[in-house]
């Protein structure tokens, strides 16, 4: 068999779908921003439907706006004339998509959702379609050529690209940030990199505290005890001052010096490397790998003179962060 170049091809559909979303762009109109208001400040779910390749792309869109903080689901037209109906309300938003706005098993569910009120937003290409004359909301999508001039291709394109700008023009009017969608994605790769330093830092007892004027004999058994290689050194006010590290006792040994009377402040290195709890475990890596160290000191916003936590290397690694 002759080996074959497909390249031409991939460009040239990839080429229609390029020309699809470039009308889409120019199409966007007023009706857009209402679709984003109605969404945001709907009270209950929003219910998407299409039939075919549309309802593959609505049922992604309803997976979409759910991951970034709109209750949604996607409901089989065909399942709708068969008792699935029951599960829409008067306070949903319903969302049905279909290019040409006429398919049969659609006609029921744009019945009754127009019998019993229930606000429909419709994505068509087609202005005398059954669909656009029923929807409350048109978001009309341009006409486009097909791959092949037959196969949902650029169609189904333009159809996902309009739900995608739905959801983050959604997420970015409700302030939707990435706490809130680490809550709703805790697992797996994504969940790790979502994970804040107040996450995964010690607290309370396990910070290995130390007051400034304590002796080096003393505050040595603190280390031993705690087993994170550093102290965190604090005033009578509890203000950190300083740190120290294992490194820095076995440098002032080298000197010959007697640690065993020697005050902590006169060992500790002041102003330690400190990060704020709500920073991504991520940067707080990436800056003791700048600054080749093994430990960070937690601070709160409100008072970055106070400890609140400590967060050590291993603890990130252990945690699948990079």
């Amino acid at each position: 068999m002759k080996n074959k170049n497909f390249i031409n091809t991939a460009k040239k559909v990839i080429d229609l779908e390029i020309k699809s979303l470039t009308k889409l762009k120019k199409n966007l109109n007023s009706s857009f921003n209402l679709a984003v208001d109605k969404i945001v400040n709907c009270q209950s779910k929003i219910v998407l439907c299409g039939v075919g390749k549309s309802g593959l792309i609505a049922n992604k869109i309803a997976a979409t706006l759910s991951s970034v903080g709109t209750p949604s689901f996607y409901l089989s037209a065909g399942d709708s004339s068969h008792g699935d109906l029951g599960s829409l309300t008067k306070k949903d938003i319903l969302i049905i998509i279909s290019y040409s706005g006429q398919t049969n098993e659609l006609k029921n569910i744009i019945q009754y959702a127009n019998r019993n009120k229930i606000f429909l937003i419709g994505i068509m290409a087609k202005k005398d379609s059954i669909l656009y004359k029923a929807s409350d909301i048109k978001l009309l999508i341009p006409e486009v050529t097909e791959s092949a001039g037959i196969v949902p291709t650029s169609s189904t394109t333009v159809q996902l690209a309009l739900g995608d700008a739905l959801a983050i023009a959604t997420m970015k009017q409700k302030k939707f940030n990435r706490i809130d969608f680490k809550k709703i994605h805790p697992a797996g790769t994504l969940g790790a990199q979502l994970k804040t330093v107040e996450d995964i830092m010690l607290t309370g007892k396990r910070i290995p505290f130390v007051n400034e004027n304590l002796k080096m004999k003393d505050a040595l058994k603190i280390l031993s005890n705690k087993n994170l290689g550093i102290l965190i050194v604090q005033d009578k006010k509890k203000f950190t001052k300083g740190i120290i590290t294992d490194g820095q006792i076995r440098r002032f040994n080298q000197k010959n010096l007697n640690l065993q009377t020697i005050k902590v402040k006169k060992v500790m290195t002041k102003n330690p490397i400190s990060i704020n709890k709500d920073a991504l475990a991520a940067k707080a890596l990436s800056i003791m790998n700048a600054k080749k160290i093994t430990s960070l000191v937690v601070f709160n916003k409100k008072n970055k003179h106070k400890t609140i936590g400590v967060l050590h290397v291993h603890t990130i690694l252990q945690s699948n962060i990079s």
